[in-house]
């Protein structure tokens, strides 16, 4: 390389060149400007884009040389292109919140005292008066053992603790594997010595020329080279939803994170990582995030007062715009900013997608059994300590001695740890763990099955679908498109035509039509394998054209390098509205000739003549037309072939050049040359899997963009269709004149009429499978809401994919649009893996209701000993050391065992569960409480006769710091083996009788149930006075092993008794109804993504969560960051013209940023503890159709919009200022129009809830006992 000329002043990596002609300082100012200033900046700095090329050395035809030590080089001065991520949280810190549990603190506290006060010795003297329960029976060893309950409570919390902190470690660890493996996946194409190559996103460095196409996420920011039709997306950086037309003379800048909607080019990497626009607002969320000092909270405080005001009267006008016009219509051209703005917020509440359902009923289960525990606690305690106040002071009638207060205080304090370990078991602490291990578990064995889980509620949400909407290409079908039949010059060729048989002109037209007119990155490559097929690279359709030309005997690749892609005039991208691809050449004469290709029907219409065997043209008629439907485009459709129309049109010099943006002009009275029939055969293993999917009870619907014939007979063949069914195959015209009224609105009922019938949706539009998906899910036909997942890999699916329950991406075919809207990536595009994963989504519905079965069991039998003992025998018959090691196996163990059984076929012969299905089933009710009874009948006969039985000393009424008896010991061992046996039956829970079906595929359990055991043993045999055991003796062993067997007997008594004849029994844990929220609750709703019946529940309890505080605190924290962040100030001094737009544009970029993070951040923070509330409510990527898209400084009225509030966080900007024209394209007037109504597919982004937010510090689950 050249001398390091630049290099002498090394002070800062801002001002080091390397030997680049410009530093990372004038690229990033260059980045910072848009339209007319950046080109400015462009020609007075560098000359032109040529002239930055050359200052970067890099070609813009052959990109970079690629050698390591020159890329090196570049990551060394302009840094790499990676974003460094958060720094995870430390074991340490997590076990720091695991100890913020109530309940355990609780036990700390009581722990200590009972600790402390065992060290006092009252003089023996006056043992006497203290009463009978202190009883004299105590040695002097016994005596100094009293601090042993205390320390082994204090060391079972140590256990729990570190238990619940490694589970929160590894679930984060997995999550960043997960992460780090989805950016390792994400590869781009950039030209490198000439030749184009994939690279991983993070190789890009400044100088590579990379190619960009319609559907990608850009990586890096850049300056467009060469663009064709080029519109992008750039909501996620300005909020702004129109696409922004890129072009070298208008705008040229592209920015990293925003979408190509339209159109293909190539970019000049400037910008990477941090340096990007993306990464510079990375870096400053991240600053404002760290600087959570006191005084921010203070003022976060101050501001949620005032945000709440604003609330209150944000609501009081909602509700009078709801009683003025609480009939409009939803697609209603609305008038004043106001009522459209009240309008939105009504059909967004009524959007709001709810938060997972089993999370739901899950949640609200939980906190009800809380509820039910403290309650007994409480009573508990109050019991214990009458019936000893009564007992001690008016049956011996003694009188309170100074002397005997410490020893009283011990009495308290022993049922005060009662009361608590009581609570302690009743709380199911370990349903959220449940659910965890259940999720991440199906999550890691998921991707063996190519479902690459995004959002992990999915994976639950998928074993209740009832719909599967899914596409025909890729996804049913290989996705491996030949040609097979052709017409061309008159003649219909049943195979591909030899080449002596088509006349030279035609030839010629069709080869050079089929080599210039597709993307030039689509490629057909040598085999892999000897004797394989050949690989086809881009667009499978132009893969299958190229190779028809290939087999014609001709070499497209000669006539590309004849024409580059720089030599094209002009080219029309194929997109959903066109359905056609142009490309125009223009002669050495001044001539231009357009090559078109596209769906035959369409195109066909657009004809006027048509090539001869002769090589002439002939004049094209729509009765021609009509015949060649009829001969050639039908039967070729019927076969399943995708039919395709190859046409030219020649420009004469003498009518001087066209206008090319009157497109609908320029793709008229064109010449057919060919037809091709274009085969895409059915995967051989999707047969099989719709079969399986429709005896599971889940409809399977295709919706295609392929003609109607075509789509009816991939249906037939892949079992969609049976011959003679009644069902619906229709056309989205068809299905859209259907559904729409006089005034052209979507009408429910409408749709409520097709869709149950519908099976085969063909020439839709992304509009239309949108449509279909809503309509779907708002219907209220059946009784039970649909739950539908949806497959895309197009760009304009994202709605579709958001919209649904479940949005599937195609991993191989997808664009990284799709990709980033869908909730499961497929990553081998087969439909057999949607299969899979509705499998995996009922078993971790089923693994739940497992582990609820044996949890519920185990608690209700350990509440009732408790209690009962405690209150007849005025001492628990289970300690507190014993309940918490109970608490361990149940909770933790189980949840462990009982959560990772595997997936069976038989998962896929019921029907969906639905979303309505209660947790706990009537035949788990009737287990719970057949087991339940049987239990409590053993234990109160051990406790009350037991002593008589196995002829021992009796255990009760013993004093306190008495020795651990017999009696008491046997009562214990035989409670944890039942509970162990009947861990075994709880792995049925649809009243199976064979309990030990496909046990040992399941090792985990098998080495819990074992381990457990051993565990057991070590404890009874050596335990001693901290777990307040004895020894045993074989026989007793052997009893205690017997009745702990019993169970499994009795299990199958119980499942004898048939569900239907117990009347009086009733399910449990239904999920909230959303007919059920009073109006008032969804208003309040209003600010949060998705209604979330947990905290619903948890406001009943009077609980208040400080969510909504740590929300508007990160947002103020980013504006306040944004106002002091330095660089920002420096950038304003250098460029005087529009200071305070440019200030509120800034504000704007990170607001609408925020909410389009990648949805990794949030699973990031497990500062959900173990919580399944938390665990799941990552900050999503959202396009909704229903989002008004929200252009932040235009919003005059910033009291009455929800979205800006976050704005008024700072003074400056509450007043709105024109935006400069520079920096923003001005709002057109219906700027709030939905996608739908406007036809235009916009994506839109939700920028109502700041991604990178915290929840509250602890989760509802965890902190259900600090709420008690």
């Amino acid at each position: 390389m050249a001398n390091n000329s630049y290099s002498g002043v090394k002070n800062s990596t801002a001002n080091h060149h390397g030997d680049f002609g410009c530093s990372l300082k004038d690229l990033r100012s260059l980045m910072e400007l848009r339209g007319a200033e950046a080109i400015g900046k462009i020609g007075e700095s560098y000359g032109d884009v040529q002239g930055l090329c050359t200052r970067l050395k890099t070609s813009p035809v052959d990109g970079l040389s690629g050698q390591p030590a020159d890329i090196d080089k570049r990551k060394e001065v302009f840094g790499q292109n990676l974003i460094p991520p958060k720094k995870p949280k430390t074991f340490l810190q997590l076990v720091w919140e695991a100890l913020q549990d109530v309940t355990l603190i609780i036990l700390e506290v009581a722990a200590i005292v009972s600790l402390g006060l065992s060290f006092y010795r009252p003089p023996d003297a006056e043992r006497e008066h203290c009463g009978s329960a202190a009883g004299g029976v105590e040695d002097d060893g016994e005596a100094e053992a009293g601090w042993i309950e205390g320390a082994a409570i204090l060391l079972s919390v140590v256990c729990v603790v570190l238990v619940t902190a490694f589970n929160d470690w590894s679930k984060e660890k997995q999550f960043r594997g997960l992460q780090s493996r989805i950016e390792q996946e994400q590869k781009f194409a950039v030209v490198r010595g000439g030749q184009v190559i994939q690279i991983p996103v993070a190789e890009i460095v400044v100088g590579d020329v990379a190619q960009i196409k319609y559907g990608d996420l850009l990586p890096s920011d850049g300056i467009l080279i060469q663009g064709n039709d080029l519109k992008i997306d750039e909501s996620s950086l300005t909020g702004e939803s129109d696409h922004v037309k890129k072009t070298l003379e208008r705008d040229p800048m592209l920015l990293s994170g925003t979408h190509v909607m339209e159109g293909s080019g190539k970019m000049l990497v400037t910008a990477v990582g941090e340096n990007s626009q993306t990464g510079i607002i990375f870096a400053l969320l991240g600053a404002s995030e760290e600087d959570d000092d006191d005084e921010e909270e203070k003022e976060a405080k101050k501001k949620e007062k005032k945000e709440k005001k604003k609330q209150d009267g944000a609501a009081e006008n909602r509700k009078k715009a709801k009683a003025a016009d609480g009939a409009a219509m939803e697609m209603q051209p609305l008038n004043s900013d106001e009522v459209d703005i009240d309008e939105k917020r009504k059909s967004n509440l009524k959007e709001k997608k709810e938060k997972s359902v089993l999370q739901g009923k899950l949640t609200k289960l939980a906190v009800q059994i809380g509820k039910a525990g403290l309650v007994m606690s409480a009573i508990t305690v109050i019991i214990l300590v009458v019936l000893f106040v009564v007992d001690t002071f008016w049956v011996q009638g003694l009188p309170w001695h100074k002397d005997c207060t410490p020893i009283y205080i011990q009495f308290f304090v022993k049922f005060f740890i009662i009361g608590v370990t009581v609570l302690v078991v009743a709380v199911p602490e370990g349903l959220p763990l449940a659910v965890t291990i259940s999720l991440a578990y199906s999550v890691k064995k998921m991707m063996k099955d190519n479902n690459l889980v995004r959002h992990l509620d999915a994976c639950e949400t998928m074993g209740n679908a009832t719909a599967i909407c899914s596409d025909k290409t890729g996804t049913l079908t290989m996705n491996r498109m030949t040609v097979v039949q052709a017409y061309v010059a008159d003649k219909h060729y049943r195979n591909v035509p030899e080449p002596q048989l088509i006349p030279a002109s035609i030839m010629d037209i069709l080869v050079l039509g089929i080599s210039v007119n597709s993307a030039y990155t689509t490629n057909i490559m040598s085999p892999e394998k000897e004797g394989g097929l050949p690989r086809q690279v881009g667009n499978k359709t132009e893969c299958a054209l190229l190779g028809f030309a290939n087999d014609l005997k001709r070499d497209y690749q000669a006539i590309r390098n004849e024409i580059p892609e720089e030599k094209l005039y002009k080219v029309y991208t194929f997109n959903s509205c066109r359905k056609s691809m142009s490309t125009v050449l223009k002669n050495a004469d001044g001539s231009f000739r357009m090559f078109s290709k596209g769906a035959s029907e369409i195109l066909l219409k657009k004809c006027s003549k048509l090539l001869t065997a002769s090589g002439e043209t002939k004049v094209f008629r729509p009765r021609d037309r009509e015949d060649m439907v009829k001969k050639v485009i039908e039967p070729m459709a019927s076969e399943g072939l995708r039919t395709i129309c190859l046409a030219y049109r020649d420009f004469p010099v003498s009518e001087g050049e066209p206008d090319w943006d009157q497109e609908n002009d320029i793709l008229t009275s064109l010449t057919c040359v060919c037809v091709v029939g274009i085969e895409d055969p059915v995967r051989p293993e999707v047969p099989d899997a719709i079969k399986k999917c429709q005896r599971a009870g889940i409809t399977v619907r295709m919706v295609t963009g392929d003609n109607i014939n075509t789509a009816r007979a991939i249906a037939t063949k892949c079992g969609i269709l049976q011959p003679g069914d009644e069902f619906l195959c229709m056309e989205g015209k068809e299905f859209n004149r259907r559904i729409r009224n006089e005034k052209g609105e979507i009408e429910q009922e409408r749709i409520d009429k097709i869709w149950p019938k519908l099976r085969v949706l063909a020439r839709s539009s992304p509009t239309d499978k949108h449509t279909l998906v809503k309509g779907i899910i708002d219907s209220t036909v059946l009784e039970q809401r649909q739950v539908v997942a949806v497959t895309g890999d197009g760009t304009n699916d994202g709605p579709a994919l958001k919209k649904a329950d479940v949005g599937f991406a195609m991993g191989i075919a997808g664009t990284d649009v799709a990709k980033e809207a869908s909730d499961i990536i497929l990553t081998d595009d087969n439909f057999s893996s949607i299969v899979k994963a509705v499998m995996w989504g009922r078993n971790v519905y089923d693994s739940i209701s497992k582990f609820l079965q044996f949890q519920l069991t185990v608690n209700v039998v350990a509440v009732i000993v408790a209690f009962t003992g405690a209150c007849i025998t005025q001492d628990s018959p289970l300690k507190a050391v014993q309940m918490l090691w109970v608490n361990l196996i149940m909770d933790t163990f189980a949840s462990l065992a009982l959560a990772t059984e595997p997936p069976t076929e038989s998962l896929l012969l019921r029907k969906p569960y639905g979303r309505n299905k209660p947790l706990i089933s009537r035949t788990m009710m009737k287990n719970i409480l057949g087991h339940g009874v049987y239990q409590l009948i053993i234990i109160f006969t051990l406790l009350f006769v037991g002593e008589q039985i196995f002829d021992i000393d009796s255990g009760r009424y013993a004093p306190l710091h008495s020795p651990p008896s017999e009696h008491y010991t046997i009562i214990f061992n035989t409670f944890v083996l039942l509970q162990l046996f009947n861990e075994i039956n709880a792995r049925k829970i649809h009243g199976e009788r064979n309990v030990f079906d496909g046990i040992f595929n399941n090792l985990i359990f098998c080495s819990i149930v074992f381990g457990t055991f051993i565990i057991q043993i070590v404890i009874v045999q050596w335990g001693g006075k901290p777990f307040s055991c004895v020894g045993l003796s074989i026989d007793q062993w052997l009893w205690c092993t017997f009745l702990g067997f019993s169970s499994l007997l009795w299990g199958q008594l119980i499942s004898s008794i048939p569900t239907k004849s117990l009347r009086f029994l009733k399910s449990a844990g239904h999920g909230t109804q959303r007919q059920e929220i009073p109006d008032e609750e969804l208003e309040d709703m209003e600010e949060m993504e998705e209604i979330d019946h947990a905290e619903r529940e948890l406001r009943r309890g009077q609980i208040l969560w400080f969510r909504g505080l740590n929300r508007i605190q990160t947002q103020m924290d980013v504006v306040s960051a944004f106002q002091s962040g330095s660089s920002f100030q420096e950038r304003q001094l250098r460029r005087q013209p529009s200071t305070s737009s440019q200030q509120q544009h800034d504000i704007r970029v990170v607001n609408a940023f925020r909410s389009s993070l990648s949805p990794y951040e949030g699973l990031e923070k497990p500062e959900s503890r173990s919580s399944i509330h938390n665990f799941m409510t990552h900050p999503e990527f959202r396009i909704e159709d229903s989002e008004p898209s929200i252009p932040l400084i235009d919003d005059t009225d910033a009291e009455d919009d929800a979205p800006t509030k976050r704005n008024s966080a700072s003074p400056r900007n509450v007043t709105p200022t024109p935006p400069s024209p520079s920096l923003s394209p001005t709002p057109s007037p219906n700027q709030n129009n939905n996608a739908v109504e406007s036809g235009n597919n916009h994506l839109y982004v939700e920028g109502n809830k700041a991604a990178g937010t915290p929840s509250a510090p602890g989760s509802p689950l965890h902190s259900l006992e600090t709420s008690l």
